[in-house]
């Protein structure tokens, strides 16, 4: 039976996630663009709220455990791994981690290198979560998984049949959470592409939903966008939320009021 929303918040038994996400130049997904390991450092402001876990939902079982998310988290802290071209991101919480994209194939290093400096190795990664199927997001997600053997892989349902993955790839959509991560469908650059907002931290991961540009925020590239009407609505989609932080595949993270230049952003679309 088909859900409207669902819960996937897996509890491995830590209470830490982190999620690494590489960051880059505002340039569209390629796979045949350099790539420049560098990794920059940021922390969102945590909140002294203890993390709590609520009751797997009553959903039918799939293949990872599933269950309701808590209603008080901390902020996740988030390092930015910069590949000079695509960005992915590490977000940490009490110890664990989640990893948002894995940018183009043998950037596994340069996560690692991020995840040490929160404090943490693969074992500690619970989630990868690829934004979309364009390779510059997924190329290194084989080798990441391999590495990272605990942790389960989610993406939009209409991009999984295009990723590669060792193990099975968990579908995910609008109001679903993924270790106290809501992800959010925003279609267009690809037709399975999704966005992750953590709420308690007030931070967006846009994927290539949005882009940097000069300080700022614009959408998707129409030259590597396969729907560009249905990229704008996405657009338009996302200023309905609330954050203080967005963060790219390509671009440099926007830190103050972004989910205000969002908005200016899909007044104008």
């Amino acid at each position: 039976m088909t859900m409207s929303r669902r819960a996937f918040v897996l509890d491995l038994g830590k209470g830490t996630l982190a999620v690494a996400v590489l960051g880059i130049g505002v340039m569209a997904c390629s796979e045949d663009d350099p790539v420049s390991p560098t990794s920059t450092p940021s922390t969102s402001p945590e909140s002294t709220a203890p993390p709590t876990t609520t009751p797997a939902t009553t959903s039918p079982p799939t293949t990872n455990p599933v269950t309701t998310s808590p209603l008080a988290v901390e902020a996740v802290q988030w390092e930015r791994v910069n590949l000079g071209f695509v960005s992915a991101y590490v977000l940490a919480r009490n110890g664990e981690a989640a990893i948002v994209d894995t940018g183009v194939s043998g950037s596994e290093g340069d996560i690692a290198s991020s995840l040490a400096a929160v404090g943490l190795g693969w074992g500690d990664v619970g989630h990868v979560i690829v934004t979309h199927l364009h390779a510059d997001h997924q190329g290194s997600l084989p080798a990441v998984m391999n590495a990272a053997g605990g942790a389960t892989a989610y993406a939009g349902a209409a991009d999984i049949p295009e990723i590669s993955s060792p193990r099975p790839i968990t579908p995910v959509g609008d109001g679903d959470m993924v270790f106290d991560l809501e992800i959010i469908d925003t279609p267009g650059h690809t037709p399975g592409h999704i966005s992750v907002l953590d709420p308690a931290g007030g931070l967006l991961v846009a994927g290539d939903a949005l882009n940097g540009a000069d300080g700022g925020v614009i959408g998707a590239n129409p030259e590597y966008t396969a729907d560009i009407v249905m990229a704008d609505q996405s657009v338009q989609k996302l200023a309905t939320f609330t954050f203080e932080t967005v963060v790219f595949g390509h671009g440099e993270p926007v830190v103050d009021l972004a989910s205000q230049q969002v908005a200016e952003l899909a007044a104008s679309i």
